[in-house]
């Protein structure tokens, strides 16, 4: 169970605080189910319900601070994905996402920024959907790691990038 004032990364909405766990009064909601009420700390004005009972896969605890750190120092190791075929691009990554793994996130974000390198280097343009999941992948992972080591998520990619470069 989730306590409020905790931060969760909970599915495609990233990270968010546990505002409060209570019942809904809502027309056609049990009224003896809790929920998790959430607020997405990087999209304003949204609220997420989650029913305290339902599977655990679709929130996580943010990482820790020293997991947060040791991710990033296995990113060299984190395989690329497979992708045998450019026509199944789009569901392994949106199988990829829908993980909530943060190391699935780096998988993605190294895959297709090897293939937008390549690409750009034969002279073809990016696809639309290798922009759209380096994209999403992005603003997962450098939401998770801002909230995980206290930094602006701004800030998240040159961390990475110098703790790289100083190891």
């Amino acid at each position: 169970m989730f306590e409020t004032g905790e931060y969760v990364v909970c599915g495609n909405k990233g990270v968010c605080v546990v505002e409060k766990i209570t019942t809904l009064d809502i027309s056609g909601v049990d009224k003896e189910r809790k929920y998790y009420i959430l607020k997405p700390i990087y999209q304003s004005g949204s609220t997420v319900y989650v029913p305290v009972d339902s599977p655990k896969e679709s929130m996580r605890r943010v990482l820790k601070r020293e997991e947060a750190k040791e991710l990033i120092g296995m990113i060299p190791e984190i395989p690329l994905l497979t992708i045998s075929n450019d026509k199944l691009s789009e569901q392994i990554y949106r199988d990829c996402m829908k993980t909530g793994n943060s190391k699935e996130w780096v998988r993605i974000i190294k895959t297709i920024y090897l293939r937008k390198q390549k690409r750009i280097e034969e002279g073809r343009k990016v696809t639309a959907v290798d922009s759209k999941y380096f994209h999403m992948a992005e603003e997962s992972l450098y939401g998770e790691l801002a909230v995980s080591l206290e930094i602006n998520r701004d800030a998240v990619e040159d961390y990475i990038k110098s703790t790289l470069h100083s190891s």
